[in-house]
């Protein structure tokens, strides 16, 4: 992948230096990155581009865009030359040498970055580019295999045997290998409800493995889940809170990938993915506390119904959304503990894996 992608880049340069001789204007062309540029492929499970592009073309009010992406391909170059890394915070200050060609903000680095990212056809951790962003933390029954940093001789980690802590998953997972003999991934939206269930070892309970995913799971967080549940052929469960925000922006999200990511969604999206729950007929069934919808969660439900693809094509999600429109009310995974601190453990999570037919796909 290193040779593909230092390849794409010579490629590049080669054809605007070429143009340039010949003096005609150079280009650079990218896929469009968003949800009305994408096709939900239900037989791959993910979102697909549509194919439209968005092409810049050099001239006097292009000419610092084009040097800026000039400027971070050739930094992507050195970088998997000298196998190192950058994360996107470092990659924006490096560019503070790069004269008027410098980025004023790391939100434009971002996404100059993400538009090479899709030029070349790969994800940027194969070009250098790391996130910032903690990858997520992981409990139970799996031994992740990697490699000693000293020696490069294979490192294995045994995920019940950290004690009251857990495994953090790498910014790099690729190189990972696993032995485990779980039943299926529990990926949690909350570090709290991660905690209380690592606590009680609810993965020995279950024999599964829990991974906090903190919020919309990173994407070093979402490789490892897809390459651990492809590896091992496990079924994923994902448990949010019951909120338009842990539908749309996390499951989604790590079940078919994003608009935004389009170009890569085939690597980092999870079609095994199923919603356990928090559902809205888990909020009637267990009588939580709840929360009024704020206006921002009507407005992300009325957009997923409108806009979004994948809710488009399920009746499913369609159906949920519009009961939880109905109810006007949100509840979160903490809300379990009103039955008992420890409600979770003894009775949601055996009762919900027990009937998948309250789920949600």
């Amino acid at each position: 992948m290193a040779k593909k992608a230092i390849d794409e880049i010579k490629k590049t340069a080669e054809d605007i230096y070429n143009k340039i001789k010949k003096k005609k204007q150079p280009t650079l062309s990218a896929p469009i990155r968003s949800l009305n540029n994408v096709n939900y492929n239900d037989k791959n499970g993910y979102f697909e581009l549509n194919g439209k592009e968005k092409t810049r073309t050099l001239t006097a009010s292009s000419v610092k865009t084009f040097a800026q992406t000039l400027r971070m391909m050739a930094l992507s170059k050195e970088l998997i030359k000298n196998e190192d890394i950058a994360t996107k915070r470092e990659a924006y200050y490096v560019s503070k040498n790069w004269g008027d060609a410098r980025f004023s903000e790391q939100p434009d680095s971002d996404t100059v970055m993400d538009d090479i990212e899709a030029m070349l056809g790969v994800n940027r951790e194969q070009i250098g580019f790391i996130a910032d962003e903690h990858g997520g933390s992981v409990a139970g029954e799996l031994i992740v295999i990697d490699k000693d940093a000293t020696s490069g001789k294979p490192l294995k980690i045994d995920c019940t045997k950290f004690g009251s802590g857990s495994y953090s998953i790498p910014s790099d997972v690729e190189p990972l290998k696993f032995e485990t003999k779980a039943k299926f991934i529990l990926a949690i939206e909350t570090n709290g409800m991660f905690e209380r269930l690592n606590k009680h070892m609810y993965w020995k309970k279950a024999h599964c493995i829990i991974i906090s995913m903190g919020g919309v799971p990173s994407r070093a967080c979402r490789r490892f889940i897809r390459i651990l549940s492809d590896a091992k052929k496990l079924p994923v469960y994902v448990f949010t809170d019951g909120d338009p925000y842990g539908y749309l922006n996390i499951y989604r999200t790590l079940k078919v990938g994003s608009g935004n990511a389009a170009h890569i969604n085939e690597f980092f999206c999870v079609p095994r993915a199923k919603l356990l729950g928090i559902t809205p007929q888990d909020i009637e069934q267990y009588k939580l506390p709840t929360h009024p919808l704020k206006e921002v969660d009507i407005k992300r439900l009325k957009d997923g119904l409108k806009n979004d693809p994948f809710i488009q094509h399920h009746k499913s999600w369609q159906k949920a959304l519009k009961k939880m429109h109905g109810m006007k009310v949100r509840a979160e995974q903490q809300a379990l503990a009103k039955h008992g601190l420890n409600f979770v453990v003894s009775n949601y999570l055996p009762e919900k894996i027990k009937n998948q037919k309250t789920w949600l796909e």
